[in-house]
């Protein structure tokens, strides 16, 4: 159920930042450099401003792979002179989609610096102390390494709308005080993450940048003169799991990046070329009698040795759920997770957690249908 405010969403956000500087004595901002950020990281700086809280601490974990028009509007904010930079450009781990042989892009590898996809800026933190070398791990690592004694908010710019399971992870618990659009991170530091534009559209967000002329990263321009739907416009690293799309027409919108990025990972160019139609499967192939035989040979034959035991757990468990009304759509959503290496299950997780796809399950939960 969704209560209203007598106020828009922008006046409801500079309210929930200016509680946020009150009652916390640190505040770091996230960014990524979408629209969504954009957003957050100019109502942030009025009101730290107004509150005479300036620099502004920005963070923003650089995965290599980034899109050039990131990596402009990045450096464009790390240099205003209101802003305290928090660029990471660290060796970190992340998950190569596109390969089954070369399962991570180890990023800022000092052994690979003639490859990388740009250069470190001068002004970035380069060498990782925080004890891990995975990228969604980092941020609650940093809080903790900082700021081990003061209390913090890190302020991020999700949004409910993007996705079902992010509506319900925003707003279901109490994070601090009466908060619920936030998590925690590290209670006994009094370490948080907030969402103050949760409840914003799209639309909201582009307004916004529009009525007030801010600057916004490029490849939104260029994805929609592509003519790619708004789901899709994603500014991202171009290379896990939920951003191969991106890989299909990078080449055309960025040549240099992405002749930068093929001679880095392997199985880039293949996904590159290949795009959509012959990337993600649409039609069971004539040799296969049906979608199941179909999954197991492409399980047999792509998926190392080491997960594939792992997969054929999760494919049991998920058809048992909801092989019998999911059907073709279930097992093109295993399908696309093999053909992606997705190992760490992130497509398959995203379809469980699906609102439809999670009543299901607990329909059949509740009738004693599933143990």
């Amino acid at each position: 159920m969704k209560f209203y405010l007598n106020k828009n969403v922008f006046d409801a956000a500079l309210d929930r930042i200016r509680w946020l500087f009150d009652e916390f004595p640190n505040i770091i901002v996230g960014v990524s450099g979408g629209k969504d950020s954009t957003v957050l990281y100019h109502l942030c700086l009025q009101v730290a401003r107004e509150k005479d809280r300036l620099p502004l601490s920005v963070l923003f974990i650089d995965q290599e792979a980034e899109w050039q028009g990131t990596v402009d509007i990045i450096r464009e904010w790390m240099y205003n002179p209101d802003v305290t930079p928090k660029w990471y450009q660290m060796p970190i781990r992340l998950f190569n989609a596109t390969s089954t042989v070369e399962h991570w892009l180890h990023c800022w590898d000092p052994e690979q610096k003639d490859l990388w996809v740009h250069e470190q800026d001068p002004v970035s933190v380069k060498e990782n102390v925080y004890g891990t070398d995975r990228f969604g791990e980092l941020f609650g690592a940093i809080l903790k390494k900082e700021y081990p004694d003061t209390p913090s908010a890190y302020i991020s710019g999700v949004r409910a709308e993007e996705a079902p399971k992010r509506y319900m992870a925003v707003t279901q618990y109490l994070t601090y005080k009466d908060v619920t659009w936030g998590s925690i991170q590290n209670k006994s530091k009094h370490h948080y993450t907030f969402y103050p534009i949760y409840d914003w559209s799209y639309t909201d967000v582009w307004k916004a940048i529009h009525d007030n002329k801010w600057k916004y990263n490029r490849i939104y321009d260029l994805q929609y003169q592509y003519g790619l739907p708004i789901a899709e416009m994603r500014i991202s690293n171009i290379h896990h799991e939920t951003a191969v799309k991106s890989l299909f027409h990078l080449q055309e919108m960025e040549p240099d990046t992405y002749n930068k990025v093929t001679r880095r990972l392997v199985g880039i160019d293949m996904a590159g070329k290949m795009g959509t139609d012959d990337y993600f499967i649409n039609d069971c192939p004539d040799m296969f009698k049906d979608w199941v035989e179909y999954r197991d040979y492409l399980l047999d034959n792509l998926i190392d040795e080491q997960w594939k035991q792992r997969f054929r757990d999760k494919f049991k468990r998920m058809d048992e759920i909801w092989a019998d009304v999911m059907g073709k759509t279930l097992y093109k959503t295993q399908i696309n997770s093999i053909l992606t290496n997705d190992w760490e299950f992130c497509k398959l997780n995203n379809f469980e957690n699906r609102p439809a796809n999670a009543c299901i399950r607990q329909n059949k939960q509740g009738k004693g249908i599933l143990k």
